[in-house]
């Protein structure tokens, strides 16, 4: 079952809507797929971006701005029952699929592998160099995203530079992979036939990339690229 939005005002509930599409705006203009009819409404006031069980949403420079859990945001990585404030309307997110990318869920997905491309006399033996072992939950996290179809594309992959991890790294084969600390700082890093891109998602403070900050616009990343993300500096770098 797709996730879905609960759409109530003043305690009464108005409608229910399947997150069924990759994109879904909100607004009160009627072209919009949930349809607000309310002057505290922008006309395309925000929207959600759904990858399999991931929800991403996004406000579109509104007027009066878009709450979750009464915290203003800009861009919000959506948890189940999150509430969602527009003007006096209510919006509450529901995912209950076992498989859901959660905040606690995080650490569980995320690989990082030892890398050949860094060799440092004095790194200490890793107690995460098996394949498959979970690293620290101090480190940037990954949500499971959707493959992409074109195999000739050279793989892109970021490496932790420095602390206990440093030489772990991780292949973006998704089309979309979410790392980052939930409520501190999250990135998307997406992966187009055009290239890979870092886009700034959640947290009040935005990462460095070669030593300036993202801003809201997505920003196409080039190889061997210096991102400082929840306190972890990382290369990108793409493999053959």
């Amino acid at each position: 079952m797709a996730a879905k939005l609960i759409l109530s005002m003043n305690g009464g509930v108005l409608r229910e809507y399947a997150l069924d599409k990759e994109r879904m705006t909100i607004g009160r203009k009627p072209h919009c797929d949930i349809v607000i009819d309310n002057l505290a409404v922008s006309g395309e006031h925000a929207a959600i971006v759904t990858i399999l069980n991931d929800s991403f949403l996004e406000d579109l420079d509104s007027t009066n701005g878009t709450s979750v859990n009464g915290t203003a945001i800009k861009r919000h990585f959506l948890q189940n029952n999150d509430v969602i404030e527009i003007g006096k309307y209510i919006l509450k997110y529901l995912n209950d699929q076992k498989i859901q990318s959660t905040a606690a869920d995080f650490e569980k997905t995320m690989v990082f592998r030892k890398s050949a491309r860094i060799a440092t006399p004095s790194l200490k033996a890793d107690p995460y160099e098996m394949t498959g072992k979970v690293m620290s939950t101090e480190q940037p996290q990954l949500a499971l995203a959707e493959k992409v179809s074109d195999s000739q594309q050279k793989i892109g992959v970021i490496q932790i530079l420095i602390g206990p991890n440093a030489g772990k790294e991780l292949e973006l084969v998704k089309s979309l992979t979410t790392v980052g600390k939930a409520g501190l700082q999250v990135v998307v890093f997406t992966r187009r036939p055009s290239g890979y891109f870092i886009t700034h998602v959640e947290g009040a403070s935005y990462p460095n990339r070669n030593g300036k900050p993202l801003d809201d616009q997505p920003c196409q990343l080039n190889e061997h690229d210096i991102i400082e993300l929840a306190g972890v500096k990382m290369e990108f770098y793409l493999k053959s």
